[in-house]
Formats: structure tokens, sequence, C-alpha cells
């Protein structure tokens, strides 16, 4: 939890986060949220009646701190991804809990912000079609389950085949990288794929999941890809989506480590990259 405070913190450090730009979201709605989930597991979660099992398998322990968290962060993305539409980008300092089922949490996810938002937009009008282009070293399961059937949603996961979730469920894309990929596979994986589905999909909007659990050493990642990998990663996303024309929010996805400073430094990356891109042209 501390990564998030100390992400906020170093932006604003960077003089990037400022109270101009810096929007709080408040609680999502319980309509909303039903978008893309169970209102009954909304229920359960939230009035602390999840069993044992559905609690091993949330990842995390329950609290009304965490209750309170949940249903603020899938409003951030919701925000981010009205403010993109309206300014060309956004970026929401926490969000993309991808594993996070239409009626079951799982890996620390029990909000899907990405489906949520996704759907959401979708039902109001707002998009005709959304991409989801999901670069957290796990694949997005939730979001491609949630999303299966909702034909103005395009997802897209590419991420570590040898790590969780140890059973993978089919998003429209996936493509699976083989342990210990290196920067230079990696960026043009991304890029190959990116530009081919901004082509053919031509989306509205792009909601970018830019995890970076890729890292190197990353505990829970597997691949071989340096910060300055995450970086390039970051950049040639966000431009293809400046120079196309197509409004992208952003979330921070996965990351792990022990040293929660140089974690949210690394999640700063993607928001540093968007400054340069949109705000200095």
């Amino acid at each position: 939890m501390e990564k998030f405070a100390l992400l906020t913190e170093w932006l604003r450090h960077l003089g990037i986060a400022t109270p101009t730009n810096l929007i709080r979201p408040g609680k999502a709605r319980t309509d909303v949220l039903s978008t893309a989930h169970c209102s009954d597991y909304i229920r359960r979660f939230s009035q602390n009646q999840l069993t044992s099992q559905e609690l091993r398998r949330m990842g995390l322990p329950w609290s009304e701190g965490l209750v309170k968290r949940t249903l603020i962060s899938p409003n951030g993305t919701l925000m981010a991804a009205h403010l993109a539409l309206q300014h060309g980008i956004a970026c929401h300092l926490a969000g993309g809990t991808h594993h996070a089922h239409y009626d079951f949490a799982s890996g620390f996810c029990i909000i899907n912000d990405l489906a949520v938002t996704a759907a959401t937009l979708l039902a109001q009008g707002k998009v005709g079609k959304v991409l989801i282009f999901d670069c957290d070293v796990h694949q997005g399961d939730g979001t491609a389950s949630i999303l299966a059937n909702e034909t103005g949603a395009y997802t897209c996961s590419i991420h570590c085949d040898k790590n969780f979730p140890a059973r993978k469920a089919k998003s429209d894309l996936d493509v699976s990288l083989a342990p210990n990929t290196t920067d230079a596979d990696y960026i043009a994986t991304v890029d190959t794929h990116l530009q081919q589905l901004l082509d053919d999909e031509r989306p509205e909007l792009v909601l970018y999941d830019a995890g970076v659990d890729i890292y190197t050493h990353d505990p829970l990642g597997l691949l071989n890809v340096s910060e300055q990998g995450i970086c390039e990663r970051d950049h040639l996303v966000l431009k293809h989506c400046r120079d196309k024309g197509i409004p992208v929010a952003t979330v921070i996805g996965g990351g792990y480590d022990d040293d929660r400073k140089a974690l949210a430094k690394r999640h700063a990356f993607v928001v540093e990259e968007a400054h340069k891109l949109f705000a200095q042209g």
C-alpha cells in the first residue's frame, strides 16, 4: 500500500503532479461496479461476508480500509478515462486490478477497474470501441473473462507465459513471452502488436496497463527488462496513441519490491513519459 502515497509524493517532487492537475476520485457507485461485477459479490465483500476460501484467493486480509480503497480505485480509472477523452491523456496513480473476475477476487485484485471502465463507457455511449492494452507481466485473465462477450471492448495482454495465473483466460489477443525476455525483444513485441491493433481496431480510447513487474529484479516478474526498457515501452505506447490522435488513460498495474521508493519511481515512468509527450509536445 505504501507505494501509492510514495508515487504521488515523487511526482509532486518532480513538479509533474500539481494542485491544478491532481484530482481525487470518490467512491464508485454500485450500479457502475455492477456493469462488470456481480452485485451480490460486491455486497458480500463490502460486508466482510466472503468465505475463507474466497479470502485466500483474494490474497489480502479484509479490513474497512481495504473496502474504502477498493471502492474508490475503479472510479479513479473511470475518471481518468473521461479526462483522457477530453484532454488526450490522463494517468491514474493506481488501478490495473486485472485479475478480479465477475464474482470473485484473485491475485490481490477485488474489483476490475479496467473492465468496469470499459463496460461503463460503452454503456454510456461515450465510445464505440475501447482497446485494453495490458502490459503487466501477468495475464489479465479477469479482464478477458468479464469482457469476453463485449464486442466494443478489445482485450490484449502481453505477459510472461510461465507466470500467474496458472490457468490463462482467452483475451482477444494474448501474446505470451518466454521467461528472461530482454529489452530488445520485449519492446519489438509491444511495438508491433500495438501498431497493428491501433490500425486494425481503430479504438476511440486506449486503456493502458503499464505494469512495472516486467522489471528484471521484480520478485514476481520472471522477465528481464531494464528500467530503461520500461521507459521505452511507455514512451512508444503513448507516442503511438498521441500520433494517431487516440485518447489514452494509463493505470500503474503490478510492481513488487521491498524498496518501496524505488518501486514508486518505477511506477512514475509512465506519468513522466506522458508529461514529456503531451504537456511539452
